[in-house]
């Protein structure tokens, strides 16, 4: 199915080429700067520390949807092995094997492509079969520090989780900003809390993956609008699944990564942070999501912390 019209205008309305030069490559991560990180650093009053990533393992959050998309394989490559000879220091090594976007992550900004283009109007091609992109790898993104906003749009409506296949809407956005007393600033993190993760904390990885709530393709003009730095939520799929339009698979993604230039997070666990921010009644806090930094990757492991 071709991309519809209503998809090509939300393009043309939130589309960011060519706004930080021909050679950029960050994205709206231009937007934090060192400004706005002086002012995030405030929102840190009692140093309380709230870890946002799922454990790693092999049984994590993948249920086989993306082929090649593989929860961690961790081995042991010695243990207790004296390298240096008997009687010396002896060392226990490990190495693990997975999906980049296997658990809590980023997506980076060449993650997805749509009619033969990445962010930024580069070919598509220019992600290769080497395990390179080109451009907008995801080393590229740099530290990613900055004031954090939870729209807890589940607790906002009086839920605990979202039913599954809802599509949240600008409105719903509006709402939860309005719920958390906030107000959404130029180069904040949103973070959009579902409780969809609920699932997958329990075990039904199927149930968290289909149906799940998600993002609307309306809510990138509220994004833009408001020149948010980067979105993650509390879902595999990021956007509502199945998709709010029959056949049109991921335009959430086209419309934030290619066109905004805005990276999402996926699997982000926000339940302990939920509880957090109702606890002290702010829902602003300062984030700490630094992506490691694969080069050429298009997506990357991530264990966020929010202080507050």
């Amino acid at each position: 199915m071709a991309l519809p019209p209503e998809f090509h205008d939300i393009a043309r309305h939130v589309n960011n080429w060519g706004r930080w030069g021909a050679d950029d490559e960050r994205g709206t991560l231009n937007l934090v700067t060192d400004e706005v990180v002086r002012a995030a650093a405030t929102e840190v009053r009692r140093g309380l520390r709230v870890p946002l990533a799922l454990p790693l393992r092999a049984d994590g959050v993948q249920a086989g949807l993306i082929p090649g998309r593989i929860d961690p394989l961790h081995t042991m490559v010695q243990i207790n092995q004296e390298v240096f000879g008997p009687g010396t220091v002896a060392c226990s090594d490990d190495a693990v094997t997975m999906g980049l976007q296997a658990g809590t992550h980023w997506d980076g900004l060449a993650h997805v492509s749509h009619s033969g283009r990445i962010y930024n109007g580069r070919p598509a091609t220019t992600v290769t079969a080497h395990g390179r992109a080109e451009f907008s790898g995801i080393d590229k993104a740099g530290p990613v520090v900055s004031r954090g906003v939870l729209l807890d749009v589940a607790r906002a409506k009086g839920l605990d989780r979202l039913p599954g296949g809802y599509a949240v809407t600008p409105q719903d956005l509006t709402e939860a900003e309005e719920f958390g007393a906030v107000t959404v600033r130029p180069g904040d993190i949103v973070l959009v809390r579902t409780g969809q993760v609920q699932l997958c904390l329990a075990g039904d990885r199927h149930g968290y993956a289909f149906p799940s709530p998600g993002l609307s393709v309306r809510t990138p003009r509220w994004f833009h609008a408001r020149d948010v730095a980067a979105v993650a939520n509390d879902t595999l799929t990021f956007e509502v699944f199945p998709p709010e339009i029959a056949d049109l698979w991921l335009p959430v993604h086209a419309l934030h990564l290619v066109e905004m230039g805005m990276h999402q997070g996926q699997n982000w666990n926000l339940e302990a942070l939920s509880t957090a921010c109702a606890e002290e009644t702010r829902y602003a806090f300062l984030l700490s999501a630094m992506p490691e930094p694969f080069t050429g990757a298009t997506g990357t492991p991530v264990a966020p912390v929010a202080l507050l």
